[in-house]
């Protein structure tokens, strides 16, 4: 803009110095005698160089009124970028405000996970001593079946055809077990339940710890629980521990612990599906229902004597089916 100021100041001058010399050669042709033989010749050749400096004059005012448009326009453009840099400047600062907010809400945030973490492990620690606690006595607690299956060997269970009576059908897997009419002809055995539609699996047990999950979803009346290995099979059989059974039985809507005489059993909710533990160190079997890990029953301290066995049984056609989870 320093230069543009400057040619308008040397338009100026110019200016000035052509309008003085239009006022001398008015004054010089003022002077001059008219009766002079060179008067006309000397009027023509100022007025001609009067022509010019005026064109001159009429030229720099021309080039003066654009480099004025010129500077005008800088000054618009220079309060632009000023205002610009105004406006730059504030969203800067708001900028700026916000990524020390960030930086705050981030430190909160990190504050609070650290927090959450602490608590979480303090929950941790809790949970272990609770879970240590139990463990310490958990023959004697009927509560947390995922905290129990940790003291007990999970077994992928299968049915022993040997053992099944006429009515039940067993699933090529050996896992399922529906009740099939007619009766299938299958060969009589010792093994094999003749008066009563049970089936045992395949596990013998004389020592240790076991468990195995039973769909019960759509079963409307069923036995689960274990016997001993050579329990009656054949005539009437009472299902009792006293005859080597220890069960729990769901029959027409209800539940009964199958002691002599039978105990009634009363359940928040139908299970989906009973988790069996059977530990034949402490002589105990207990049933829990896996949606929700509450105890259903327990037969404790118990005298098992020889091998121990799965025992399942239907009770008629519209019993529905039972299955055994397979563990992966």
């Amino acid at each position: 803009m320093g230069d543009l100021l400057k040619k308008i100041d040397k338009g100026e001058n110019d200016k000035y110095d052509s309008q003085k010399q239009i006022v001398d050669l008015l004054k010089k042709l003022e002077k001059t005698p008219k009766k002079d033989d060179d008067f006309q010749k000397k009027f023509e050749e100022m007025s001609a160089t009067i022509g010019d400096l005026l064109k001159k004059i009429d030229k720099g005012e021309q080039e003066r009124g654009i480099l004025w448009e010129k500077i005008e326009k800088m000054k618009q453009e220079k309060d632009e970028i000023a205002q610009e840099k105004n406006q730059i400047a504030q969203e800067k600062e708001v900028l700026l405000h916000n990524l020390e907010k960030m930086k705050q809400e981030k430190d909160e945030i990190a504050q609070e996970k650290n927090e959450i973490a602490q608590e979480k492990e303090q929950l941790k620690k809790e949970i272990e001593r609770k879970k240590d606690q139990f463990k310490s006595v958990w023959r004697d607690i009927p509560l947390y079946a995922d905290w129990r299956k940790e003291e007990f060997q999970t077994v992928n269970l299968t049915l022993d055809a040997a053992t099944a009576h006429p009515a039940l059908f067993l699933s090529e897997e050996g896992r399922r077990i529906t009740w099939q009419e007619p009766c299938q002809d299958l060969p009589i055995s010792p093994e094999r339940f003749a008066s009563i539609p049970c089936v045992l699996g395949q596990l013998h047990a004389s020592s240790g710890r076991y468990f195995w999950e039973v769909e019960v979803q759509n079963a409307h009346s069923w036995d689960l629980g274990v016997c001993r290995n050579y329990v009656e099979r054949n005539g009437r059989v009472i299902m009792s521990p006293q005859n080597g059974f220890w069960a729990i039985r769901l029959y027409d809507g209800q539940y009964w612990g199958l002691t002599y005489p039978e105990t009634s059993l009363t359940l928040k909710e139908k299970p989906c599906r009973v988790g069996v533990f059977l530990d034949c160190v402490a002589g105990d079997v207990s049933f829990y229902n896996m949606k929700d890990g509450s105890h259903i029953y327990t037969f404790s301290k118990q005298t098992f004597s020889g091998v121990i066995r799965p025992l399942f049984r239907l009770w008629s056609s519209d019993s529905g089916p039972l299955t055994i989870v397979q563990v992966e």
